[in-house]
């Protein structure tokens, strides 16, 4: 397969996994018990968003190297 493609699969996977990770750790304005006025009791107090986005690639490249080796090896075509 060409690179573009490996790429888009990555692509793929990492914004999969980012749904998936997304609410790990976090707390929100409700649990925390300081609810801004005019805000959603449900928004987020601290998002770590750098924290988020570096375990999302962390696991994506993990699923994409078992991914890639499936596709390489001719168990998924």
């Amino acid at each position: 397969m060409k690179f573009g493609t490996w790429l888009a699969i990555y692509f793929i996977v990492w914004w999969t996994v980012l749904f998936a990770v997304l609410p790990i750790g976090m707390r929100t304005q409700h649990d925390a018990g300081e609810v801004t006025p005019g805000t959603d009791p449900g928004a987020p107090v601290r998002p770590q968003f750098l924290k988020i986005i570096a375990l999302t690639s962390v696991i994506a490249a993990a699923v994409f190297a078992g991914l890639m080796w499936l596709i390489e090896n001719y168990w998924m075509i």
